[in-house]
């Protein structure tokens, strides 16, 4: 199986020495997502509620733009700056999902290196 790098040419190339989507066979691994506009790589300040929304919104963009979509991700890893909005992140979180049909998830405590940023979600998915 070869590892793959998917580039999209509106999404603003990383500063750091990552890449938003690596595709192995039929699966796509993402780079934590964060409250970023993708299109300029600027954070986008705001609370537990906006930063999951803008999060949660790159991850969808960027399955979408590789031929799949939030149906397949298979697994999530959240990373949250403090737990206890863990409520108001679940709330936003599971608009993403179908009842019945979320996906494998994992939620720990820890902080970003970017100061601003109160979450970041890892995703597993697969392509159509």
């Amino acid at each position: 199986m070869k590892k793959e790098v998917l580039i999209f040419p509106d999404v603003n190339k990383p500063a750091s020495p990552f890449n938003h989507v690596i595709k192995a066979g039929n699966t796509l691994y993402l780079t934590s997502q964060l409250s970023r506009n993708l299109k300029t790589g600027q954070i986008i300040p705001g609370d537990i509620v906006l930063q999951t929304k803008n999060a949660m919104e790159n991850i969808k963009y960027l399955l979408e733009n590789s031929n799949s979509s939030m149906n397949n991700i298979l697994d999530i890893t959240i990373y949250m700056k403090d737990i206890s909005d863990f409520g108001k992140m679940n709330e936003v979180y599971k608009e993403y999902f179908k009842s019945g049909e979320e996906p494998a998830r994992v939620t720990v405590q820890a902080l970003s290196p970017i100061e601003s940023i109160d979450i970041e979600i890892k995703v597993i998915a697969v392509t159509d």
